[in-house]
């Protein structure tokens, strides 16, 4: 049976780098020597290898991978620590415009319609 890899690797310069792939060891062998000098973790070495989750399919491993590379660095923080929960908790919107932050309707200052 195949199995996928989604991992996270924080580089020399305190980035991360996510990516997926089928034969993690290979992979990052690949990224240790090189193997593609103009890749984003050639110019970024030494890196260690933070994170990584399986996947049975291909499809599972790429939404995955998608999702974490769209995330805050506190979120990949949160998953590489193993907390979930915290995950979930910085999931949640807490900008002043967001609709469950008005601490009143936002309509109240509305003027109503006059009527004749």
């Amino acid at each position: 049976m195949n199995q996928y890899f989604v991992y996270i690797l924080l580089c020399n310069d305190n980035s991360y780098y996510t990516g997926i792939t089928n034969d993690i060891e290979r992979r990052i062998w690949e990224h240790e020597t090189c193997f593609y000098p103009n890749a984003y973790t050639s110019k970024r070495l030494p890196f260690k290898l933070v994170f990584w989750e399986k996947f049975q399919t291909p499809d599972q491993a790429i939404e995955f991978e998608k999702q974490v590379k769209g995330w805050s660095r506190r979120k990949k923080e949160a998953i590489i620590e193993g907390n979930w929960d915290k995950l979930k908790e910085l999931s949640v919107c807490t900008n002043d415009s967001h609709y469950k932050n008005f601490s009143k309707s936002p309509f109240d200052s509305a003027q109503g319609d006059k009527v004749d």
